[in-house]
């Protein structure tokens, strides 16, 4: 078959027809399998609901707002490394934009500078979306239609799952835990023709940088969690997936990298302390008083 195109949609073309049955097989064996139903859970619906707005999303529990796994590793663990990233994105954007900004009057230049490593977020985070949504729909053994500009980032996507022998088990599913009052959405719950006997969360990025230590606090949370939803919308025990590995899938355009990360106890520990951390710094203000009046001149 001919394929009118660049060599890296092509070759997404060409895994893709390799990918696609397989999942889709997965996708209907899946459903046409009865499942026994869970006396007090079966015809229940969900305790959780995700909500999106604008550019970000919020979960609630029994109607009570619940955090985020991934705001509660944000606001608990500390980045430095931010700040200095921070720092080399406004000089970039500088240096980058300089004409234009000698164009601009003083206070809308420092106006300007102020957004640029918000604008470089939102463009890395808007990629990375895309990227995650278009994996979830080939997973779902859906054919997509691949913008040029993430085509190598697909195709390496693809590539994972055809060279893994990927089948999934789910993917993009709202996790919640009632002890820790917090949810999520992992990416994927799989396992690999190659390892038999494993079952494993994974989780797609796609960042520059790579994959940093928190995720193995992210995907920690995701696991011990109470309950997942089904594609019913009812909730099921996170424990009955068998979960036994953790993955980071590092997706780039030259290539990909599957990053084993740690699913130990001392991990989801780690996530408990910095959940505690980013509630307990909610409410630092409330530990100050009001001013003291002396004594002597108190009316």
């Amino acid at each position: 078959m001919e394929c009118r195109g660049g060599a890296v949609w092509c070759r997404l073309k060409f895994l893709m027809r390799k990918v696609l049955p397989r999942m889709s097989a997965v996708r209907a064996a899946s459903k046409a399998k009865p499942k026994p139903p869970q006396p007090e859970l079966a015809g229940a619906g969900s305790r959780v609901k995700r909500r999106n707005y604008g550019k970000g999303h919020g979960y609630t529990i029994d109607g009570v707002k619940a955090d985020g796994v991934t705001t509660l590793i944000g606001e608990g663990i500390p980045k430095p490394a931010l700040i200095n990233w921070a720092a080399n994105t406004t000089a970039g954007y500088a240096v980058d934009h300089w004409d234009e900004l000698g164009e601009l009057p003083v206070s809308k230049r420092l106006d300007v500078l102020k957004g640029a490593r918000y604008a470089d977020v939102d463009q890395a985070a808007q990629k990375g979306t895309a990227v995650h949504e278009l994996a979830e729909r080939i997973l779902h053994g859906e054919e997509v239609q691949v913008p040029d500009e993430l085509a190598p980032y697909v195709n390496n996507a693809v590539r994972f799952l055809d060279e893994w022998k990927i089948r999934p088990i789910l993917s993009e599913t709202v996790v919640y835990s009632l002890r820790g009052k917090y949810a999520g959405t992992l990416d994927m719950v799989v396992t690999s023709d190659l390892l038999p006997g494993k079952v494993i969360l994974a989780d797609w990025k796609t960042s520059r940088s790579g994959i940093y230590g928190e995720a193995a606090l992210q995907l920690s949370a995701y696991a011990n969690s109470d309950f997942y939803v089904d594609a019913n919308g009812v909730d099921q025990p996170t424990s009955a997936l068998g979960i036994t590995d953790h993955w980071g899938i590092w997706v780039r355009p030259d290539g990909y990298d599957v990053l084993p990360l740690d699913n130990s106890a001392e991990t989801f520990r780690t996530f408990q302390y910095a959940a505690t951390v980013a509630r307990r710094a909610r409410g630092l203000m409330e530990l100050r008083g009001s001013a003291l009046v002396r004594p002597d001149v108190a009316s």
